[in-house]
């Protein structure tokens, strides 16, 4: 049968997996596979505006049942079709190819490599001239569907990701690289006969999953199906706002779509439309605009909108005030645009002016935030889609241990990851030969030790200007303390965890919590082991660092860090030394209007208008009675926990985790030294500790084992810092502190200010 007369089925397009990208295969539904007489491993062309060929392989287990094609944005730019469009497939034979040449598909790259690398990547894949294909893909053979490994006869690693077109390929039609096919590759960029749009597609973007569908109904739908919002008698959106931290890629969203959406795209870099001379910049805003409506459907991207468009009110500058007059009118003048959408992306919203962010203009406003685990985990699958990972590598593992990094984070670490694994082979590399031997590019390999050396060196865009780290203590490193470590597992690991099990219930869970209790305790441990075990960002802050000389700075450094914390959601912001932070307003010593300010602030952003989201702050004191009683009411610190001096039990526990890294001799009795150190908090014991191997030292240089008579001599020099009567003062704040909670609960107001003593 002719390849025309082939039977052929229409069937609507979806997207693949983000791992199957650049691998050339189609999923198909069984029924259509029987229909065509198609088999696992046989070549189909899919045909829309273009046609391409591909393998076809059977659906995902959850596809079962369902008629739909699943391809890559590669193949679905080979075909000129997006996602949700119809195309028609059918079986053809595909012929081995006796030449095929290649060449870079982007410009501005210059391309140098083995030939024969290329033609072990592309080994029996199946391939159609203008084609944009991508070398990675068939990582590894392991990795390959069961039905398609006998066929894709590739290396053990594939080169990295580069996508190339197919500039020509004889004989024509459908072709596949064999062992006697000649390989072309040439250097530079040439211009296809046939634009096909492929730079980048949804199958490069990674936990955006719900932002690309709200982008695709505001987007695509409008410029591919106009007559849609005919037929309802509304005017389809006009503009879109993408706001969202640094780096969480709301350029490469924009690009995708008008590439999805088969737009004409154009680029508005907000400092670059800015001219000198009076009238040059509206004038160029309307020139693009002019021409984006005569390349209709098109999209206009304006990046860092806040810089040409931002609050008139908030400038000097007359050129500023034109250009977002002549934005407003551009985008909801007299002149009706069809087929026309813009786009906006800024980091800062609040900065934009405001008859911009209305509908008739931006439409609709997503936040393009910081990935979540499983969004994180197909970022790093993307990005290292070119990589040869070796044997240990989890990328589940690392999607845990990363979060509060956004996508440029991401791609930032597997960057570090591969130049780490570059300078372990720098030994074997002769820099005066000017080429690599193929045996070193064989052995080289990413592993689990290149990444973990990596993440040293990256730390979430995010939070540079705040101290974020992920605290490395569990729960086992914490001695003694069961009743604190109980409340904050249900206050703050269960609400970060499961915050379903709270909605349900139609609760919310508690927003702060205030450790307080004699210095040494444990306090600031604790906060770092419920980070740890909640697996959230932790944001430590002194109260010196919040606190500045200048009018209004304090309380906008406060609001900063809250603003930082929500962005990278969950979050624990301990804040040591509450007291010396928010005093009691009202007791008029020291510099009362900005403590006051500051306390102000803080009550706002723990109770105020905006919802703190998966945010717990976390406060410790020594002096729970200095600190305003604003804060100690439900809503604010809803749990005030003691964290007092260690009971025997505790102690034997406490010593246990410090003595764990020592190599004690066999006479040492953790029991004995538990009983003698009575009220030592967790620091004293580790003072304890540490002594005792001073003095092993100072026995001997060479000593191998600490013995009891070191311990013993330890506890001769140290003290127990918490004495009775501090004990006694303890134990009557927390009764005074439950009394006047208990009495402001049902109210609900803040407690009066004490008079300063």
């Amino acid at each position: 049968m002719a390849e025309g007369d082939a039977p052929q089925r229409k069937i609507q397009v979806a997207n693949a997996r983000p791992e199957d990208s650049g691998r050339g295969l189609a999923h198909l539904p069984r029924s259509l596979m029987a229909a065509l007489g198609i088999g696992e491993g046989d070549v189909i062309e899919i045909v829309g505006k273009q046609s391409t060929p591909a393998r076809a392989v059977g659906p995902y287990p959850e596809d079962e049942g369902i008629d739909v094609l699943r391809i890559d944005g590669l193949q679905r730019a080979n075909a000129g079709v997006g996602a949700g469009d119809f195309v028609e497939v059918r079986r053809v034979e595909s012929k081995p190819a006796t030449r095929v040449v290649f060449a870079p598909a982007q410009q501005n790259l210059r391309l140098q490599g083995s030939v024969q690398a290329l033609k072990r990547t592309f080994f029996g894949r199946p391939l159609a001239q203008g084609d944009i294909v991508a070398t990675a893909g068939q990582q590894r053979v392991t990795n390959m569907p069961p039905g398609v490994q006998q066929f894709m006869n590739a290396p053990a690693y594939a080169l990295q990701e580069i996508r190339l077109a197919v500039v020509s390929a004889s004989p024509k039609g459908v072709v596949h690289i064999d062992e006697n096919t000649e390989v072309e590759l040439r250097p530079e960029y040439e211009e296809p006969q046939q634009a096909r749009r492929a730079d980048v597609t949804y199958d490069d973007i990674g936990g955006m999953a719900t932002t690309i569908d709200q982008l695709r109904e505001m987007v695509e739908l409008p410029l591919r199906y106009p007559e849609l919002f005919e037929r309802l008698g509304v005017e389809p959106p006009k503009g879109l706002l993408l706001y969202g931290p640094p780096g969480t890629g709301k350029t490469r969203l924009a690009r995708a779509v008008a590439n999805e959406s088969d737009a004409q795209f154009f680029l508005i870099n907000g400092p670059e439309i800015m001219g000198s001379a009076y009238g040059e910049s509206e004038g160029r805003l309307r020139e693009i605009f002019e021409e984006a409506a005569k390349s209709a459907p098109s999209i206009v991207f304006i990046d860092e909108i806040d810089s040409i468009a931002p609050k008139r009110g908030n400038v000097q500058g007359e050129a500023e005030k034109r250009v977002v007059a002549q934005l407003l009118t551009l985008m909801d003048g007299l002149e009706a645009r069809a087929n026309l959408v813009v786009i906006a992306a800024t980091n800062r919203p609040e900065a934009i002016d405001e008859a911009l962010r209305r509908p008739g203009r931006f439409d609709r406003e997503i936040v393009v935030g910081v990935p979540d685990e499983r969004g994180r985990r197909e970022i790093l699958g993307i990005h290292t889609r070119g990589m040869p990972l070796a044997d240990g590598v989890d990328l589940a593992e690392l999607s845990r241990t990363t979060y509060g990094f956004v996508g440029a984070d991401l791609a930032a670490l597997t960057r570090e990851a591969a130049i780490e694994a570059v300078r372990r082979i720098m030994p074997r590399l002769n820099l005066e030969e000017r080429t690599i031997p193929a045996e070193v590019l064989d052995t080289l390999s990413v592993t689990r030790d290149d990444f973990l050396e990596a993440l040293k060196r990256v730390q979430p865009s995010a939070m540079r200007e705040v101290m974020v780290e992920a605290p490395r203590v569990r729960w086992e490193d914490v001695g003694g303390l069961d009743k604190a470590q109980e409340r904050l597992k249900e206050g703050v690991e269960l609400p970060l965890k499961n915050p379903d099990a709270f909605r349900r219930l139609g609760i919310r869970p508690a927003k702060g919590f205030l450790l307080y209790g004699p210095p040494g305790t444990g306090k600031t441990l604790l906060a770092k082991a419920v980070a740890r075990e909640a697996e959230a960002n932790f944001i430590a802050t002194k109260s010196s660092d919040l606190l500045s000389k200048w009018y209004g700075e304090s309380e906008q450094q406060i609001s900063r860090l809250f603003a930082r914390a929500r962005q990278v959601a969950p979050t624990v912001i301990f804040i040591d030394e509450l007291d010396s932070l928010v005093p009691a307003r009202g007791g008029g010593l020291g510099e009362p209007q900005v403590t006051e300010r500051v306390v102000n602030t803080i009550l706002a952003e723990m109770d105020g208008l905006e919802e703190l989201q998966s945010v717990v702050v976390i406060g410790a004191t020594n002096r729970p009675n200095l600190v305003d009683p604003a804060l100690l009411r439900p809503g604010r610190f809803d749990e005030l926990i003691y964290v007092g001096v260690p009971d025997k039990e505790g102690r034997r526990r406490i010593l246990a985790i410090q003595t764990g890294k020592m190599p004690l001799a066999a006479d040492v009795d953790l029991d004995v030294i538990a009983t003698r150190t009575d009220r030592f908090t967790g620091a004293d014991l580790e003072d304890v500790v540490r002594r005792a191997g001073l003095i092993a030292l100072r026995r001997s240089v060479t000593a191998q084992e600490v013995y009891m008579s070191d311990f013993e001599d330890a506890l001769g020099e140290a003290r127990a810092s918490v004495t009775p009567e501090m004990e006694k003062d303890y134990e009557q704040i927390a009764a005074r502190l439950k009394q006047e909670a208990a009495a402001i609960q049902p109210i609900g107001f803040a407690m009066p200010t004490r008079k300063a003593d």
